[in-house]
């Protein structure tokens, strides 16, 4: 049976890279959900579908024959093309939120990561995104909010994106993290979800303590 380990935390926590590296460290899968709706917005783009259209969102991803990678060097694969880099070009970032919105678009993608994660025959798998604890695998054999405070998550997302200044980071977080508030509070996890603060961690305390989480929860359970 694979074990499921699911990864949600806010904007700057880092889930991203800490995750990867758990999985490697692991030995596990790692499955990065966001870039599923990468690909569908690259697709409609060159398509020159309405991205706004929750109909043309769910027509193109009917079509979109979506291979998504659960192994380091595996590519992503979306109507037959490999997409691993051309869905991380910004004009690309910048389109994202269009097709996510589609509530019927989440409910079809949930249902692929799903599939893939459990018919991956893998000893473990990694999943990182949101709503991953709550909404995608409410039932994972771990699930984990990684957080930091506000100002280590801004200096953290300023060294990745080094032309912007550090007050420019902080209004974008502070901003998407008033909109995460709508639906969800990181700082208060739902019931079975186990919060790892690495506000005074380091990458590798970071990874690490990750790890320790998941030996605990897969001890217990």
């Amino acid at each position: 049976m694979t074990i499921i380990v699911a990864i949600d935390g806010p904007a700057g926590s880092g889930k991203s890279s800490v995750a990867k590296a758990v999985a490697a460290a692991v030995g596990y899968g790692i499955l990065d959900t966001g870039s599923a709706y990468r690909a569908l917005a690259h697709r409609m783009r060159e398509l020159g579908r309405d991205l706004d259209s929750a109909a043309s969102a769910l027509q193109t991803l009917a079509e979109l024959e979506l291979r998504l990678p659960l192994t380091s060097g595996e590519p992503l694969i979306a109507a037959g093309a490999d997409v691993t880099a051309a869905i991380r070009e910004p004009q690309i970032s910048a389109l994202v939120s269009r097709v996510s919105k589609h509530h019927a678009v989440r409910q079809q993608l949930n249902q692929i990561f799903r599939e893939r994660v459990t018919t991956s025959g893998l000893p473990g798998v990694v999943i990182e995104g949101r709503d991953i604890t709550t909404v995608v695998f409410p039932d994972a054999d771990v699930r984990l909010i990684l957080t930091a405070s506000a100002e280590v998550r801004a200096a953290r997302r300023q060294r990745e994106l080094p032309g912007l200044s550090l007050e420019q980071v902080r209004a974008d977080l502070a901003a998407r993290d008033a909109k995460d508030l709508l639906v969800v509070n990181f700082l208060d996890p739902a019931p079975g979800v186990q919060l790892v603060d690495t506000t005074d961690l380091d990458f590798a305390g970071s990874v690490a303590a990750v790890i320790a989480a998941i030996s605990q929860q897969t001890a217990v359970n």
